[in-house]
């Protein structure tokens, strides 16, 4: 196990150490990455003198560093750090079941790197405060209620028209009038006692929303054929909540199959039960566009 830790934080060290130097614009933020580098590097050494080769540098592994990297240029450093993070529980757990093996000369500087370990994810979410992440539930608000609603819209849509362009545009002209609204509700939450900008909150809410209804509503455009173009809007809107389930449970450390499940779930219960009720007004009034 010592040999597979020290690697193990020899490349949390480097990470910490990449994501600092790329964090120079935020004073803040680059210093508590660079601690955690310190942190991670301290550990580094307590194992390494219990390798099977002490006298060998470990390697790290690139893989994690780049994706890691990789995962801040596309999702922000916030993301990439939560997804590094993600394993703390179990190698604390690991650490704890080998504490008995520990020296007593090496007992207590063992407990202090696990205290560090589990304070590492509270001290980032303290640097988190002043970030953007604070905005990610404004973000997930509007694609989660864009997703039901606009899915909906679309399924109501093809049980009254004939046509896919109208049902894309239907969807479209709602999306628009949605995201205001949703905007304007994600201003009023916001001003109560949010430690952020209303202003902002609003933004990501609104667009957020409206982007989410035209990528719902593209391939009503790009096809006249309705199984075609609904079912390929509804394979984009579970695309999506993947997406949106997967990035909130690393940000909040919430279960990723419970939100997508529960979303997925409305998303389509929606769709079917908006579809039926739009097939009865069809037949009610007799509509033939």
């Amino acid at each position: 196990m010592a040999d597979e830790a020290c690697v193990d934080e020899y490349t949390d060290f480097m990470v910490y150490t990449k994501l600092s130097s790329k964090a120079k614009s935020n004073p803040k933020f680059s210093s508590a990455l660079s601690n955690l580098a310190s942190a991670e590097k301290r550990h580094y050494e307590f194992w390494k003198k219990y390798s099977s080769d002490s006298s060998k540098a470990p390697k790290a592994k690139g893989y994690v560093v780049n994706l890691v990297l990789f995962l801040r240029v596309i999702f922000g450093a916030s993301f990439a750090i939560k997804f590094l993070e993600k394993h703390e529980d179990k190698v604390i757990k690991q650490y704890r079941s080998v504490q008995h093996l520990i020296p007593q000369q090496d007992r207590s500087q063992f407990e202090e790197m696990v205290a560090d370990e589990e304070e590492h994810e509270k001290t980032f979410a303290e640097q988190m405060q002043g970030s953007y992440v604070k905005y990610i539930s404004f973000v997930i608000l509007g694609l989660a209620d864009a997703i039901v609603e606009i899915s909906g819209i679309h399924a109501g849509s093809l049980g009254i028209y004939t046509s896919t362009e109208l049902t894309g545009l239907a969807g479209i002209v709602a999306g628009a009038s949605a995201s205001i609204a949703m905007a304007s509700a994600a201003f009023a939450q916001a001003k109560q006692g949010f430690q952020g900008s209303p202003a902002i909150s609003a933004v990501f809410t609104g667009v957020s929303y409206f982007i989410n209804a035209i990528i719902l509503a593209t391939p009503y455009f790009l096809t006249r054929n309705m199984s075609v173009a609904i079912s390929v809007s509804v394979i984009l809107a579970i695309l999506i909540i993947a997406f949106v389930s997967y990035y909130n449970s690393v940000i909040s450390t919430s279960s990723f199959l419970r939100d997508f499940s529960e979303l997925a779930g409305i998303m389509l219960g929606a769709t079917v039960a908006l579809y039926v009720f739009g097939s009865f007004i069809r037949a009610l009034l007799g509509i033939t566009v």
